[in-house]
């Protein structure tokens, strides 16, 4: 027996030489190595690796991973204006409350079987969310936005058997990749054009691309660039003209401002959860969401789980149940080519209390003030010599463009020289749209003070001399 096989490490479950003679006579094999017979000789790796002596002290193993996590420097210890996917919005005590409790916690994927209230917490939050979005049927949360974009575009080539699918040039490159990679193998991807002077997708362009051929057409609003676009029906318009499904992309907490998707006819709507009272976990705490009509041959074609209501056997019992579970990804496993999460189904739930505890009236008193605050910091930035904010025209919600072009430094020089300040600029754009020269794309909402705005405006004023 080898030498790492002779003591039980205590952080790794079965390692007892004991419990592990067990295991493998349970499952009929002598060593551990036997599970890897199946496995060519030429691929395995037969050297040692170059590893630390492992922690076999708990509190040790605290330290040293403690005192990786501090190198970090969060959103909560400096000024943060960095948006672009993942953005800091203020969460409510009480969302972390509820995802804390064990019954949600332990609960948030898997068979309904033990935990029947979580499909009630899910149809409540998606049934909000729904109201929101002026579409009746909404789907389980999948992994995020992308995976939902891809879902739906996918779907738009189920229903309509057709194999092209039209996509926004003004959305982010990771989107796109994501999207390139699952969609690519079943459809043809096109890209539309994006305005030069608004960064809204270029309508002209979409109607001489838009054809027979097209399953669906998919945009965002607003779109990655911040910009609301304002030609949403036209876009629509263009795509049900050909015959192709309009996809439209939004940020949830935008619908107490914004017209939802329905009435600018979009037939599914796909977002984020993210930004409903959950927070940024370094980028992740994503969970996308797939919305549509109820129109049968819509709601036929989502490929995630949908739960539904129904009258139980006692007189005004309700029950929580999945709606038609053979037509789901789940149920077709290896051949399936959709995909759902796991930890996004506690996102939904979140996103549920966190709409529950605004309400209507609080998410659009919480939409102006965000439209307030980023319209004041693109002004007091545009005041800036040299300096072009916001750098598109039109209106926009919370993230604006802010070029620099005019003070011969670059957005990363900027944003290294804010960094030194303790504060994190924006994204920098200059590669992902270098049309748009040295620019970075800003992020404000409701964390943000007046004196926050000023002290970055005073930072950039510093930076750029």
């Amino acid at each position: 027996m080898p030498d790492s096989q002779k003591f039980g490490h205590p952080f790794i479950p079965n390692s007892a030489p004991k419990a592990r003679e067990r295991a493998l006579k349970e499952i009929g094999i002598k060593d551990v190595e036997d599970i890897y017979a199946t496995i060519p000789p030429e691929l395995r790796f037969k050297d040692k690796l170059d590893l630390p002596k492992p922690f076999l002290s708990e509190v040790a193993l605290r330290r040293h991973v403690e005192g990786i996590i501090s190198k970090n420097k969060s959103a909560h210890e400096y000024l943060n204006f960095l948006g672009a996917g993942t953005w800091q919005h203020y969460v409510p005590a009480v969302c972390d409350e509820i995802a804390n409790r064990g019954e949600f916690l332990t609960a948030y994927g898997g068979g309904p079987y033990g935990d029947p209230g979580k499909l009630q917490a899910l149809f409540e939050s998606q049934s909000m969310l729904g109201e929101m979005l002026g579409m009746e049927a909404v789907a389980a949360p999948t992994y995020d936005w992308s995976a939902a974009v891809a879902s739906a575009l996918l779907m738009a080539c189920r229903l309509s058997g057709r194999r092209e699918v039209l996509v926004p040039e003004n959305m982010s490159g990771e989107r796109h990749a994501q999207i390139w990679n699952f969609v690519r193998p079943h459809t043809a991807v096109t890209k539309v054009k994006m305005d030069a002077a608004t960064g809204r997708l270029d309508v002209k362009d979409l109607k001489a691309k838009v054809s027979d051929k097209t399953a669906g057409v998919y945009f965002e609003n607003p779109t990655y660039l911040g910009t609301i676009e304002t030609e949403a029906d036209a876009i629509v318009a263009a795509a049900h003209e050909k015959g192709a499904l309009a996809i439209a992309g939004v940020d949830p907490i935008t619908l107490g401002v914004l017209a939802p998707p329905s009435a600018y006819g979009a037939d599914v709507a796909v977002g984020d959860y993210q930004t409903l009272g959950i927070h940024m976990y370094g980028g992740g705490g994503l969970g996308g969401f797939m919305a549509c009509a109820d129109d049968p041959k819509l709601v036929h074609g989502l490929s995630t789980y949908l739960i539904s209501v129904g009258d139980g056997q006692a007189k005004g019992e309700r029950v929580f149940g999945y709606t038609e579970f053979h037509r789901t990804h789940y149920e077709t496993r290896a051949v399936a080519v959709d995909y759902t999460g796991t930890t996004q189904w506690l996102w939904g739930i979140i996103g549920g209390v966190y709409l529950a505890l605004l309400g209507p009236h609080g998410i659009r008193e919480l939409g102006e003030g965000v439209m307030q605050r980023s319209r004041y910091a693109a002004t007091v930035l545009g005041d800036l010599d040299g300096v072009r904010s916001p750098r598109l025209e039109g209106p926009f919600f919370k993230e604006f463009v802010v070029n620099f072009d005019g003070r011969k430094k670059t957005a990363a020089q900027v944003n290294k020289a804010l960094l030194d300040r303790k504060i994190f600029g924006g994204l920098d754009l200059s590669k992902e749209f270098p049309s748009l020269g040295q620019s970075a794309l800003y992020c404000v909402t409701e964390v943000h003070t007046k004196d926050d705005i000023d002290t970055l405006a005073s930072a950039l004023k510093e930076v750029l001399k």
